[in-house]
């Protein structure tokens, strides 16, 4: 029962995300050979939302359910990093037309292949895992 209000959350955000079909491997490709706007607009929307809800917890000094302050760590300035892990994440999600929150969405849509792709996702996530500390953070 303590979980339902994430299941309920998770099957809202696939009923987004079907709607908007911001999980088609279609679509995706589409944004990658830059032949349309659509997914675009759809991450350039969530990205103003964002930057909007992060300035208001900061300006009203919002806490989370448990009442604890939510924090926002400074970000170290090495460009080099952030780059290739962009690239690296762009790539997986440019050949497999799918990244984590889809790659659900079109498993419960019935593609099946998908599930491959989410079991590399989830293998790829185990491995970092393993070895981040060795990692230059």
């Amino acid at each position: 029962m303590k979980l339902l209000k994430f299941l309920v959350l998770g099957v809202l955000f696939g009923i987004v995300m079907a709607k908007s079909e911001a999980f088609s491997w279609f679509r995706i490709q589409e944004m990658f050979r830059f032949q349309s706007f659509h997914m675009y607009g759809i991450i350039g929307t969530a990205v103003t939302i964002g930057v909007i809800g992060v300035a208001l917890i900061k300006k009203y000094k919002l806490r989370d359910v448990n009442g604890n302050p939510i924090m926002f760590y400074p970000k170290e300035k090495s460009t080099l990093r952030y780059l290739i892990g962009g690239i690296i994440f762009g790539l997986g999600w440019a050949l497999s037309g799918a990244c984590p929150g889809p790659m659900v969405v079109n498993i419960g849509y019935g593609y099946i292949a998908m599930i491959v792709v989410f079991l590399f996702a989830v293998i790829g996530t185990y491995i970092y895992g393993f070895i981040k500390d060795k990692l230059p953070h």
